[in-house]
Protein backbone atom coordinates (compact mmCIF):
# COMPACT_ATOMS: atom_id res chain seq x y z
CA UNK A 1 0.00 0.00 0.00
CA UNK A 2 3.01 2.45 0.69
CA UNK A 3 4.57 2.21 -2.18
CA UNK A 4 1.50 4.28 -3.99
CA UNK A 5 2.17 7.03 -1.82
CA UNK A 6 4.85 7.39 -4.21
CA UNK A 7 2.82 7.14 -7.32
CA UNK A 8 0.38 10.07 -6.04
CA UNK A 9 2.91 12.54 -5.87
CA UNK A 10 4.66 11.79 -8.99
CA UNK A 11 2.94 14.97 -10.56
CA UNK A 12 4.04 17.25 -7.97
CA UNK A 13 7.66 16.16 -8.64
CA UNK A 14 6.62 16.26 -12.99
CA UNK A 15 5.51 19.89 -12.49
CA UNK A 16 8.35 21.00 -10.10
CA UNK A 17 10.86 19.06 -13.03
CA UNK A 18 9.30 21.03 -15.77
CA UNK A 19 9.85 24.32 -14.29
CA UNK A 20 12.93 23.43 -13.03
CA UNK A 21 13.96 22.61 -16.64
CA UNK A 22 12.12 25.45 -18.27
CA UNK A 23 14.22 28.48 -15.87
CA UNK A 24 17.23 26.05 -17.06
CA UNK A 25 16.48 26.03 -20.67
CA UNK A 26 15.38 30.15 -20.63
CA UNK A 27 18.59 31.09 -18.70
CA UNK A 28 20.81 29.35 -20.78
CA UNK A 29 19.16 30.71 -24.22
CA UNK A 30 19.84 34.23 -22.43
CA UNK A 31 23.42 33.51 -21.64
CA UNK A 32 23.70 32.42 -24.62
CA UNK A 33 22.56 34.99 -26.76
CA UNK A 34 19.04 33.26 -28.25
CA UNK A 35 16.98 35.02 -26.22
CA UNK A 36 16.55 38.80 -25.89
CA UNK A 37 15.09 38.47 -22.52
CA UNK A 38 15.48 36.25 -19.45
CA UNK A 39 11.98 33.98 -18.61
CA UNK A 40 11.49 32.44 -15.09
CA UNK A 41 8.66 30.30 -14.76
CA UNK A 42 6.87 29.44 -11.25
CA UNK A 43 3.39 28.05 -10.18
CA UNK A 44 0.60 30.53 -9.23
CA UNK A 45 -2.81 30.10 -8.25
CA UNK A 46 -4.42 30.48 -11.50
CA UNK A 47 -7.91 31.77 -12.75
CA UNK A 48 -10.92 30.05 -11.72
CA UNK A 49 -12.81 30.76 -14.57
CA UNK A 50 -10.01 28.36 -16.77
CA UNK A 51 -10.36 25.36 -14.99
CA UNK A 52 -10.92 22.46 -16.16
CA UNK A 53 -11.28 18.66 -14.50
CA UNK A 54 -7.51 18.14 -14.26
CA UNK A 55 -6.60 21.37 -12.61
CA UNK A 56 -4.71 21.71 -9.20
CA UNK A 57 -6.43 22.94 -6.43
CA UNK A 58 -4.29 26.37 -5.57
CA UNK A 59 -1.37 26.04 -8.33
CA UNK A 60 -3.33 26.09 -11.67
CA UNK A 61 -1.18 29.11 -13.08
CA UNK A 62 1.84 28.79 -14.99
CA UNK A 63 3.23 31.97 -14.90
CA UNK A 64 6.30 32.98 -17.35
CA UNK A 65 7.75 35.93 -16.09
CA UNK A 66 10.40 38.38 -18.24
CA UNK A 67 13.25 39.89 -16.81
CA UNK A 68 14.13 42.71 -19.40
CA UNK A 69 15.10 45.34 -17.05
CA UNK A 70 11.63 47.26 -18.74
CA UNK A 71 8.60 46.88 -18.80
CA UNK A 72 7.43 45.48 -22.00
CA UNK A 73 4.28 46.36 -24.74
CA UNK A 74 1.11 44.06 -24.19
CA UNK A 75 2.01 42.71 -27.73
CA UNK A 76 5.45 41.52 -26.42
CA UNK A 77 4.09 40.32 -23.73
CA UNK A 78 1.28 38.42 -25.87
CA UNK A 79 4.51 37.25 -28.14
CA UNK A 80 6.05 35.24 -25.36
CA UNK A 81 2.75 33.56 -24.53
CA UNK A 82 2.37 32.20 -28.05
CA UNK A 83 5.75 30.89 -28.54
CA UNK A 84 4.42 28.63 -25.45
CA UNK A 85 0.60 28.49 -27.12
CA UNK A 86 1.92 27.54 -30.61
CA UNK A 87 3.39 24.05 -28.88
CA UNK A 88 0.88 21.54 -28.48
CA UNK A 89 2.50 18.57 -26.92
CA UNK A 90 3.72 21.27 -24.38
CA UNK A 91 0.32 22.76 -23.68
CA UNK A 92 -1.19 19.40 -23.54
CA UNK A 93 1.54 18.45 -20.77
CA UNK A 94 0.93 21.31 -18.64
CA UNK A 95 -2.79 20.53 -19.19
CA UNK A 96 -2.26 16.95 -18.19
CA UNK A 97 -0.09 18.20 -14.84
CA UNK A 98 -2.59 19.93 -13.75
CA UNK A 99 -2.05 23.75 -15.17
CA UNK A 100 -4.98 25.69 -16.52
CA UNK A 101 -3.73 29.14 -16.60
CA UNK A 102 -0.75 30.58 -18.61
CA UNK A 103 -0.08 33.87 -17.79
CA UNK A 104 2.98 36.05 -18.91
CA UNK A 105 4.01 39.30 -17.04
CA UNK A 106 7.11 41.81 -17.27
CA UNK A 107 9.12 42.71 -14.93
CA UNK A 108 7.10 44.59 -12.72
CA UNK A 109 4.59 41.87 -12.87
CA UNK A 110 1.62 44.76 -12.91
CA UNK A 111 1.09 44.21 -16.54
CA UNK A 112 0.29 40.71 -17.84
CA UNK A 113 -1.88 38.66 -20.35
CA UNK A 114 -3.47 35.24 -19.22
CA UNK A 115 -4.65 32.08 -21.25
CA UNK A 116 -6.90 29.55 -21.05
CA UNK A 117 -4.61 26.33 -21.34
CA UNK A 118 -7.43 24.07 -22.67
CA UNK A 119 -8.44 26.10 -25.27
CA UNK A 120 -4.82 25.21 -27.11
CA UNK A 121 -4.75 21.33 -25.63
CA UNK A 122 -6.87 20.33 -29.10
CA UNK A 123 -9.00 18.25 -26.80
CA UNK A 124 -11.69 16.06 -27.69
CA UNK A 125 -10.23 15.90 -31.58
CA UNK A 126 -8.27 13.60 -33.42
CA UNK A 127 -4.89 13.38 -33.05
CA UNK A 128 -2.96 14.16 -36.17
Amino acid sequence: MWYRLAEWFSDVRERYNLIRDFNKSAKNSFIGGQAPTLLEARITIGSSEFRHAFSKFMGGGFRIKALSGQPLQKSELIEIGKVVLDNEELVRKLVALGWDTLEVHDVKGYHGCKWALKNYAKIGGFLQ
